[in-house]
């Protein structure tokens, strides 16, 4: 059991195909949590629930519909009998434009997969816990929502409505044993950042801002989730936890890439 701080408890979490979010799910699954992986792509999630323990749901699905967050919740639920202990709020996109070169396409695109979608995943899994009087719930935010970041203010506008769902989660439902607290990561080692790190002195000039001198890992990120689901931070919620090697007390973030 010691090992295994959320054995026997069930766990969703979505944009699980790769980076944080197939992070986050091998982390749980290691800690004893059986794993609803949502995605888009179902051979990605595939790949990640073959590694992992105490038999993965895998639900393919697109968040960003209408009716995709409730299906997706409503799969994982059946195969769970029910019962829900952790969210994990994970799936999102990024656009890195010029703010005056932004399409109202594109925002919208990016408000309903990064905010809209999470909001109603969360209000699919929140009878699940109101059931039992239990349960935590994380989202993934970001330094983006935290401080000011160049050519990323749509992005960064979703982020910061993620802490301010998380705070108003924590508030409302604190009373009936529900938890909810956001991790900001800064910049990770993903897919996601691969394309502007492939830029002849980018990577140093992110570095350079970076306390700690290095990129964060997803395996970090999932570290910080898995203690947030866990009873460690029983007394935590309405939180937004930095996993960003220090970036958000930096005077100067990273430049323009």
């Amino acid at each position: 059991m010691n090992g295994q701080p959320l054995a026997g408890r069930t766990a969703i979490v979505t944009g699980a195909g790769r980076g944080i979010g197939a992070a986050i799910a091998r982390k749980l699954a290691a800690d004893g949590a059986r794993v609803a992986l949502v995605a888009r792509t179902e051979s990605q999630l595939r790949d990640v629930a073959s590694a992992l323990p105490h038999d993965p749901v895998v639900v393919p699905a697109d968040l960003a519909t209408r009716d995709g967050p409730q299906q997706a919740v409503a799969a994982s639920l059946e195969a769970f009998g029910g019962r829900l202990d952790v969210l994990v709020n994970n799936a999102a996109v990024a656009i890195r434009k010029d703010s005056t070169a932004l399409t109202v396409d594109e925002i919208d695109q990016l408000l309903d997969a990064n905010v809209r979608s999470a909001l109603l995943v969360t209000v699919a899994a929140l009878p699940a816990m109101l059931a039992r009087q239990s349960g935590s719930i994380i989202s993934i935010s970001s330094i983006s929502g935290r401080r000011g970041t160049p050519r990323r203010v749509a992005y960064a506008a979703s982020k910061a409505a993620l802490d301010g769902m998380t705070r108003g989660l924590a508030m409302e439902y604190g009373p009936q044993g529900i938890r909810a607290n956001a991790v900001a990561p800064g910049v990770v080692h993903t897919e996601m950042w691969s394309e502007q790190l492939a830029k002849p002195g980018v990577p140093e000039a992110v570095t350079a801002v970076i306390p700690t001198r290095r990129l964060t890992e997803p395996d970090e990120v999932a570290d910080v989730v898995a203690f947030l689901a866990s009873d460690a931070s029983r007394s935590i919620t309405g939180e937004t936890l930095s996993a960003d090697g220090g970036i958000h007390a930096t005077v100067n973030l990273y430049p323009t890439v």
